[in-house]
């Protein structure tokens, strides 16, 4: 059936013996080193667009420059292994363990992660070598090897690379729960295999365990502690020629003659050979979480043998059918790669975490049978918005599967949470909501697979409704609950809006599940919960924004500012817009569709100030920031007020402007698949705004057309007649060859085969989509009465009184320091779990330090009366570690008074006060103290800071 595919087997007897499967390596040979051509030399044109498959067009290096963080390695689609090459960029831009920036190779690895914002990963490091190795070498620099791009080879199911330094060609293919190297030597007497078990990407390594079994064989085990907690590898590895000795290393020295088991910390091992001249020594590998015995099990039935080219045909041959049940027509190779590639990249999470006879380990370490496949890696708060739907259209069967999954977790966790976002079967509590609810109720409202519902629904209401002491979220959850808002300020409050906002959505997910399940007065609560966005929405300011304990609003107020209190990883501008639920209420309190079409255009024609200087904030178009998920559906919100065409303009510019078939190819960081399914559905010209509310909102395809093949045998065609680059407004459309005016289909017409035909021109089509009845459905239900909305915000700045002493990173009172009423400038940061030294002579409470305002260039200025003045600033660095990150220069009255400041250097180490007074400062002319707080030039961190000021008379 398309899109289920099945664990590979592989058998060297039939790969002879059948002619048929030897003339598909062959052509898949000529596909993969016609994608070699078009991706590693040059790009060059090799092929047309229409003779390439779907996994010859992918380029797994799309994404691997700039800030994407994909791996180009082997693996199959949400494969437990994910076999790369490893480089040594450290950072924020190395958490995926390779970028193309570099051009050296430390080893290939066998776990890894897609586009995320933090490392993991990275286990059981492999390495050819020829020549003296030096084990103890820093990060392994002594096999390591130089490569050139121009000699890679990277797209579906299938790496290459030629290493310089011993002369070596490797390659990698892979099962779902093995690799497999190739590794083709030089004439060599001292020819290696390194096995390192101490490489990582990120994580701190805890023990490990290597046997040399015999002259084939190695096995073993490592234990990471890992951001989602402590979790244990266990490897098979197998060689297709006996190795002439091993050298074993543990603690950085060479163990006993004869010692063929180590149990140790940090362990590498050489496996030695002669080589002749081009001869190539297999390695295949086998992984698993529960046992060794799972590892061994999962290698010898997944891979029989030592056939390199059948592993390799077999995972290009998946690809093919998996791929393939989207075929698209485009003249343009550049769409047809970049379509593919990220087809390809939403098809690789949440991953397979279950051995071949369905053993996994479960988020409370003990090993589990079920009968479906278990899954990890779930970054729901990315992938709810577009991967996990994507797959709701074409994996249905792993849709099931990952419910499943949910409901386990579940049970498994004690019933504390469903996943929020699963590293290796860990719970590791990263972002925000609790979006296995949307996952959950978007599968069973559109009736996919087989599972509990009811348990699968006790499962998300409870998550819901349980503020645990386990839980991180337990004190924003337990504040949502009891007075419908979270509170901006105070212990433990960090993203309150934004918390506010997702949990809103998350209900009104579960109470459409609620309600087709019969669970009238479960469905009344959560209803009532997901009109709670009303509740942050300011009317004087026309933004959702925080708010206190007493429900006063938070101050002082800039939409465009990254304020960690309030808004996760983005700003008012992008938030404001998170009510995916119930889209006609949010135009309503905006002001009626002009006002809510014109704040849309606002946002996207607004400066990208702020935004812009930070270099996680990514695919700026004025404020709309698409490198980050909370916009996602934005562009497509236009519909809901009778204007597709703006939709079809801004859809358009995004995918022209962010996207394309090189590693610079994704505006951001990849998020697990979500950034690549938002250019999917996009590309095929709809999108889904609201996932469980059954529509998708159509846009304008970049395709000229695609045929959809489903589960259920039926397919579903969209055309795209007389379009363009210029022809992007939809004239008309057919459904099934009749007219349809409506600006979104449904999940029943998709699957229920057909096609959709889009008559595109070059301007805008204003009647087409405008009436009420033609736009997408999303809301409350019929009757629903809404609370009164908050008592609108007060205009003006607050007048201070001397002695000014502030907080400037919160508006909390922290002692004798109030919170900053009236700064706009910068973004706002903290971290609440610091113990800060206050050694420092004059320093503010620790506090106060624990918080801090930052920007390229801040200035604040105070009126006070003729005299002379004190001015006290407070640092502390909390968040860069090493001297000559942060280099700041500071103004009092245009008078520089410190040059190429450093608060680390100034303070020796990280969380430590730094105190600077500057006396007899005397108003300007204009009766003002102006205090500048600015990135020197050449500062790595171009982000200057300040935690405290003070103003007093002399």
């Amino acid at each position: 059936m398309p899109g289920l595919i099945s664990n590979t087997v592989i058998s060297n007897t039939a790969q002879m013996n059948t002619t048929n499967l030897t003339y598909s390596i062959r052509k898949l040979s000529l596909g993969l080193a016609l994608a070699g051509l078009a991706f590693a030399s040059n790009h060059a044109e090799a092929q047309t667009a229409a003779t390439l498959s779907p996994a010859a067009s992918v380029n797994t290096l799309v994404g691997s420059a700039e800030h994407g963080h994909t791996f180009p390695g082997a693996t199959l689609p949400f494969g437990m292994v994910q076999l790369s090459p490893d480089t040594p960029q450290g950072g924020w831009d190395g958490v995926s363990g390779y970028h193309y920036s570099q051009n050296t190779i430390r080893g290939f690895s066998h776990t890894h992660f897609l586009g995320t914002g933090i490392g993991g990963l990275g286990d059981i490091l492999v390495m050819p070598a020829v020549g003296a190795v030096d084990l103890n070498s820093r990060n392994g620099s002594s096999y390591a090897s130089r490569f050139s791009h121009n000699t890679e080879t990277a797209t579906a199911g299938y790496y290459s690379v030629f290493l310089e330094k011993p002369q070596v060609k490797a390659e990698l293919t892979a099962t779902s729960r093995a690799g497999m190297h190739r590794y083709t030597f030089p004439q060599s007497d001292n020819s290696h295999i390194v096995v390192d078990l101490v490489s990582s990407i990120g994580g701190t390594l805890q023990d490990a365990q290597l046997k040399v079994e015999n002259d084939t064989t190695i096995s073993g085990m490592r234990l990471v502690g890992d951001w989602g907690g402590p979790r244990r590898v266990y490897f098979v590895m197998q060689f297709s020629k006996p190795f002439a000795s091993t050298d074993i290393q543990a603690e950085g020295q060479p163990v006993a003659a004869g010692t063929l088991d180590v149990h140790s910390r940090n362990i590498k091992a050489l496996v030695n050979y002669k080589t002749t001249a081009n001869e190539a020594i297999t390695v295949k590998v086998g992984i698993s979480s529960t046992s060794l015995e799972g590892a061994r099990k999962n290698l010898s039935t997944e891979i029989s043998g030592f056939d390199f080219d059948a592993v390799k045909a077999a995972a290009v041959k998946t690809w093919d059918n998996t791929l393939g049940d989207i075929q698209i027509q485009t003249p343009d190779p550049k769409i047809r790669r970049t379509f593919y590639s990220n087809l390809y990249f939403s098809y690789l999470t949440p991953t397979l975490f279950n051995d071949v006879d369905k053993t996994y380990t479960g988020p409370d370490k003990k090993n589990h049978v079920g009968n479906f496949d278990y899954y990890s890696t779930f970054s729901l708060w990315d992938t709810f918005r577009a991967q996990m739907p994507l797959l709701n259209l074409f994996q249905q069967k792993r849709s099931s599967d990952m419910v499943n999954t949910i409901t386990n977790h579940f049970e498994e966790y004690e019933k504390i949470s469903t996943p929020m976002w699963t590293l290796w079967g860990n719970e590791a509590w990263v972002m925000i909501g609790y979006h296995s609810a949307p996952v959950v109720a978007e599968t069973y409202l559109k009736g996919i697979g087989s599972f509990d519902a009811e348990k699968a629904y006790q499962a998300i209401k409870l998550t819901a409704m349980n503020s645990s002491n386990r839980r991180p979220d337990r004190v924003a959850l337990s504040e949502y609950i009891a007075q419908g808002y979270i509170n901006s300020t105070g212990s433990g409050q960090k993203q309150s809006v934004s918390r506010l906002l997702e949990y809103a959505y998350d209900d009104w997910c579960i109470a459409k599940m609620a309600e087709k399940l019969g669970h009238t007065e479960d469905a009344k609560l959560f209803y009532n919960r997901a009109a709670n966005y009303r509740n942050a929405f300011d009317t004087n300011v026309g933004f959702m924004r925080g708010r206190k304990a007493d429900g006063t609003w938070r101050r002082p107020f800039n939409p465009k500012q990254l304020v960690w209190a309030d808004y996760t990883e983005a700003n008012a501008w992008q938030y404001n817009w998170t009510v995916m639920q119930d889209v006609p209420g949010l135009i309503n309190i905006t002001g009626g569709d002009k006002a809510f079409v014109a704040k849309l255009d606002e946002m996207f024609n607004e400066k990208d100030d702020v935004m812009a200087d930070i270099p996680d904030i990514t695919g700026l178009i004025g404020q709309y920031a698409h490198g980050n998920e909370p916009v996602h559906h934005v562009a497509y919100m236009y519909n809901y007020a009778g204007v597709p065409s703006k939709t079809a303009e801004r859809v358009r510019e995004i995918m022209n402007k962010f996207y394309n078939d090189q590693p610079d190819g994704q505006p951001g960081n990849n998020d697990c698949g979500q950034m690549s399914a938002w250019y999917v559905f996009s590309a095929l010209g709809f999108y889904p705004v609201n996932p469980s509310g059954g529509t998708y909102e159509i846009g304008s395809p970049v395709v000229n057309g695609a045929t959809l093949r489903f589960v259920n045998g039926k397919s579903f065609k969209v055309t795209a007649v007389n379009n363009s680059a210029q022809n992007m407004y939809i004239q008309s459309a057919t459904l099934n060859g009749k007219n349809y005016a409506k600006s979104f289909l449904t999940y029943t017409d998709i699957m229920n085969g057909g096609e959709l035909v889009l008559r595109m021109g070059n301007k805008p089509k204003l009647s087409w989509g405008q009436s009420k009845a033609n736009r997408p459905v999303s809301g409350m239900p019929a009757g629903f009465k809404y609370a009164a909305l908050p008592t609108p915000s007060v205009n003006g700045p607050v007048t201070l009184k001397l002695p000014i002493k502030i907080a400037v990173g919160t508006d909390e009172t922290i002692g004798e320091f109030i919170g900053d009423p009236n700064m706009t400038e910068g973004g706002v940061a903290g971290q609440e779990n610091l113990n800060i030294d206050v050694s420092a002579p004059g320093a503010a409470p620790a506090r106060v330090y624990k918080f801090e305002r930052y920007g390229k260039d801040l200035s604040y200025s105070y009126a006070v009366p003729a005299g002379k003045y004190k001015v006290t600033l407070h640092f502390a660095e909390i968040f860069d570690d090493g001297a000559g990150m942060r280099i700041e220069n500071i103004s009092i009255n245009g008078k520089e008074v410190l040059h190429n400041f450093d608060t680390f250097a100034a303070a020796g180490g990280v969380n430590k006060a730094v105190v600077k007074t500057f006396a007899d400062i005397t108003p300007d002319a204009k009766g003002n103290i102006v205090i500048r707080v600015s990135a020197a030039p050449g500062s790595p961190d171009q982000n200057a800071k300040l935690s405290g000021l003070e103003i007093t008379a002399q």
